[in-house]
C-alpha cells in the first residue's frame, strides 16, 4: 500500500493551491439550506472534468448530486461533500467583523465550515482516484453532494432512495466543533436522532370567524376579524416554549429549536394573515424521544389552529436515525490519522489569529491557538471524556445526519481541528472568519484530505479490513441491511425544497439576501 499512499499524498501536496482556491469559492458563495445552487454546480463541473459520471438533482433534491467513478470491478468506497451555510452568519474572510461584499450580516455564511468539509472530501476523493489509476487498484468511488445538512436534510432522503446501498464502506469527516472530539474518531457514542418539521397555518375562511350559527360576519376594517395565521404561529411558539419542560426528562443532551420561515403578508393591513410557517428541529438521543416530542408538538399545533380560525398542515423536513458504531472502521481510520498527525499552523497563521483576538477586544498573550488543535486524542480517551456528561443509559449524543449513512455500510466518523482561539469567549464572527481565511483553514483541509485518501486506499486494498468491518456491521444490525436490529430509512416524505427557505435573489439592485414570504 505504501506506493499508492505516496501517490495520493503527492497529489494533495501538488494540488494544495487548487483545494485552497475551491474552499474560498464555496465560502464566498455562502448559500443556505436547499438553495446551494452555485455550490452544487461548482462540484458537478469539477467532478465531470475529473472523469466522474454525475447525476444532478439526486433523489429529487435540486442542489444534491451523486458522482461515480470506476477502475474496474471491486469494492466501492463512499465519501461526500456538504456546502450549506447558515442564515444570519454572513462574515468575510477578514480579521475584523465585516459581511461579505455586497451583503449584510443577516445573509448566510459558513459556520462549521462546510466549505472546508466539502473541499477536504473532494481532495481525499481525487487523491484516491489518482492512486487507483497509477497503481491499477480495482474498485470504485462514490461521492454524494449533501445539501441542507444544518436541517439534517439530504442524507435521510438519499438513504431512502438507495444512494448509500452497495458501498463497501463510508468515510465521514467533519471539522472539529466541540471538545473532546478534536483530531479523533468517534468510538461508541454516535450522534443521535433528529426530527424536523414545519407547521403551516392557513386562514382559509376568515369570513366565518366568530359566527356561532355559521352566518358570515362583516369584514370591514372596523369590524371583528379572524386572528389568522400569524396569531396561530405566535400561539404555538409561546405554548411550545411554555410546555417544553413537560416534553422530555431533565437529563441527557437534547434540544428543541424553532425558526419562523414565513409569516403573514409582507406589509401591514387590517386583514387576517393567510399563511405562516413555523419550523422545529428536535435533536434527541433516540427515536422514542423524537416521537414523544413530535406528538406533543402536533397537539399544540392543532390547538393553536383551532383558537385562531386556521387549519394546520405538518410538512416533514427530516426524519433522521441515530448513528451506528463500527469499531473496526474507527480503528482503521485512527491508524491513518496517527500516521498523518494533527494539522499545524505556521507563524503567519498565528499572527492572523492574534489580529482576530485584538479585534475581539482580547489582548493576545502567548500562543493564540487552542492547544487541542495540534494534538491527537485516542478514540477511547475521547469517548471516556464524552461519557462523563451523559447518563449511563444514553447511547447517543449531539446531532449530525451522517448517522443515516451508517445503517447502509460500515462507517467511521472522524474530526480534524479547525483553527480555534485560546481563551474567550469570542463572538461568532471570529470562528466564521477563520474558516474562510486560507492561511488558517487550509491546514485542516489538507490534513483531512490525507486521512480520507489513506483510509480509502487501505479499504480498497485490504480485504481483511473490509471483512472485519462488515462482520461487525452485521453483528450490530442483527444480520446486516434488513436485519433484526437494523433501522430502516425513516424518510416517507418528499424533499421539502418548495418551502420558503431563505435564499439570494437577483434584482435590478444586484444580488441580495431574501426571506421569502
Amino acid at each position: 500500500m505504501g506506493s499508492a499512499v505516496e501517490t495520493a499524498e503527492g497529489w494533495i501536496a501538488e494540488h494544495r493551491g487548487d483545494l485552497s482556491k475551491g474552499c474560498r469559492e464555496i465560502f464566498e458563495f455562502g448559500e443556505p439550506a436547499w438553495r446551494e445552487y452555485r455550490s452544487a454546480e461548482w462540484y458537478v463541473a469539477r467532478l465531470r472534468a475529473e472523469g466522474f459520471s454525475v447525476e444532478e438533482g439526486s433523489a429529487g433534491m435540486p442542489t444534491a448530486f451523486c458522482a461515480n467513478w470506476s477502475n474496474g470491478a471491486g469494492p466501492v468506497i463512499g465519501m461526500y461533500a456538504e456546502y450549506d451555510a447558515v442564515p444570519g452568519n454572513c462574515q468575510a474572510a477578514r480579521v475584523e467583523e465585516a459581511p461579505r461584499e455586497g451583503l449584510g450580516f443577516l445573509a448566510a455564511g459558513h459556520t462549521d465550515p462546510h466549505s472546508g468539509l466539502g473541499m477536504a472530501g473532494l481532495g481525499g476523493l481525487l487523491a484516491t482516484k489518482a492512486a487507483m489509476e497509477r497503481h491499477g487498484i480495482p474498485g470504485g468511488l462514490r461521492f454524494t453532494g449533501e445539501p441542507a445538512e444544518k436541517v439534517r436534510g439530504s442524507k435521510p432522503i438519499h438513504a431512502a432512495a438507495g444512494y448509500y446501498d452497495g458501498l463497501a464502506a463510508m468515510l465521514s469527516f467533519h471539522p472539529f466543533y466541540m471538545l473532546p472530539l478534536c483530531n479523533t474518531v468517534r468510538w461508541d457514542t454516535q450522534c443521535g436522532a433528529a426530527y424536523s418539521m414545519v407547521y403551516r397555518f392557513r386562514c382559509l375562511r376568515p369570513e366565518t370567524w366568530g359566527a356561532r350559527d355559521g352566518t358570515p360576519i362583516p369584514q370591514s376594517h372596523s369590524d371583528i376579524r379572524a386572528p389568522g395565521a400569524n396569531d396561530a404561529l405566535v400561539t404555538m411558539y409561546q405554548m411550545a416554549r411554555q410546555q417544553r419542560e413537560a416534553m422530555l426528562p431533565h437529563r441527557g443532551g437534547w434540544s428543541i429549536s424553532e425558526a419562523i420561515l414565513g409569516a403573514g403578508q409582507a406589509t401591514a393591513d387590517n386583514l387576517p394573515a393567510r399563511q405562516a410557517d413555523l419550523q422545529y428541529m428536535i435533536r434527541v438521543a433516540d427515536l422514542q424521544m423524537a416521537e414523544q416530542v413530535s406528538g406533543h408538538l402536533d397537539r399544540i399545533a392543532e390547538a393553536a389552529a383551532t383558537l385562531n380560525g386556521c387549519e394546520v398542515e405538518k410538512i416533514w423536513v427530516s426524519k433522521s436515525r441515530p448513528g451506528l458504531t463500527n469499531h473496526a472502521m474507527a480503528t482503521l481510520v485512527w491508524n491513518e490519522m496517527a500516521q498523518v498527525g494533527a494539522p499545524s499552523w505556521d507563524a503567519g497563521a498565528r499572527e492572523i489569529l492574534r489580529e482576530v483576538q485584538r479585534n475581539c477586544g482580547v489582548t493576545p498573550e502567548g500562543d493564540p491557538l487552542l492547544e487541542a488543535c495540534e494534538q491527537l486524542i485516542a478514540p477511547q480517551e475521547a469517548e471516556a471524556i464524552l461519557r462523563r456528561a451523559l447518563p449511563p443509559e444514553q447511547m447517543n449524543s449531539t446531532s449530525d445526519d451522517y448517522t443515516d449513512m451508517s445503517w447502509h455500510a460500515p462507517l467511521a466518523r472522524f474530526y480534524v481541528a479547525r483553527p480555534a482561539l485560546r481563551g474567550g469567549p469570542y463572538p461568532a464572527w471570529a470562528m466564521n472568519a477563520l474558516g474562510g481565511i486560507p492561511e488558517t483553514i487550509d491546514p485542516m483541509v489538507t490534513t483531512a484530505a490525507r486521512i480520507l485518501a489513506r483510509s480509502a486506499l487501505r479499504l480498497l486494498q485490504d480485504a481483511g479490513a473490509r471483512a472485519a468491518a462488515w462482520a461487525e456491521f452485521e453483528a450490530r444490525t442483527g444480520g446486516g441491511v434488513g436485519g433484526e436490529r437494523w433501522i430502516a430509512p425513516l424518510c416517507d416524505y418528499a424533499p421539502p425544497v418548495d418551502l420558503a427557505w431563505p435564499e439570494y435573489v437577483e434584482t435590478r439592485r444586484g444580488r441580495h439576501w431574501h426571506l421569502p414570504g
